[in-house]
């Protein structure tokens, strides 16, 4: 069984209206935000510290870019005024955003990752954790991604671009659990 820390916050990635946008493409994992609300209402119940992280593009072209609907939290994952808010502008949330000293001022080692998209940043930001030395956990099943072509315009599915994604992570930079074993390592679980 899986341990949390204590202390362990839960990183909330990018859940924005914006991401639910048709011209995003086919997705994987269709169950992902049922999983990331069950981490939510964990972490709330625990009273363990949740940072909601909102991605502010500077392409006007985005779906997260500033000052349109596709840019708010989704309403399941409005940040409550206890919990914190972090804004980034590219895909890491530990890039000029301060997101690393937050952590450090009180303590927190153990990071626990959910949010969109898989193999942007989720991938980036798990990979910056783990070498800044953080002990970082993505939840398989509360993140997606969507379909890509690569370089050379093959069609890769978005549950191998999520597979993929994940065996990366899992090399040097993160566990990679699922949310019923993240849930079961939570205090009154049993």
């Amino acid at each position: 069984m899986t341990t949390l820390a204590a202390n362990a916050a839960l990183l909330l990635i990018d859940l924005q209206v914006g991401i639910h946008h048709p011209r995003l493409g086919r997705r994987n994992n269709p169950e992902a935000e049922l999983r990331m609300g069950e981490l939510l209402a964990a972490w709330r119940l625990d009273g363990r510290p949740i940072v909601h992280v909102r991605h502010l593009s500077r392409s006007p072209d985005s779906v997260f870019w500033p000052g349109q609907a596709g840019c708010e939290f989704q309403p399941a994952f409005t940040p409550l005024a206890s919990e914190t808010v972090f804004d980034k502008h590219v895909p890491d949330a530990f890039a000029h955003s301060g997101l690393e000293r937050w952590l450090l001022t009180r303590g927190i080692c153990e990071l626990v990752i959910a949010g969109v998209i898989t193999n942007n940043s989720v991938e980036s930001t798990a990979r910056s954790a783990g070498n800044l030395g953080f002990d970082a956990v993505v939840v398989a099943d509360a993140c997606f991604t969507f379909d890509q072509r690569d370089l050379q315009g093959r069609h890769w599915p978005a549950e191998e671009v999520h597979a993929m994604s994940l065996s990366n992570l899992a090399l040097d930079y993160a566990r990679i659990l699922d949310c019923a074993e993240v849930c079961a390592g939570l205090p009154g679980a049993a």
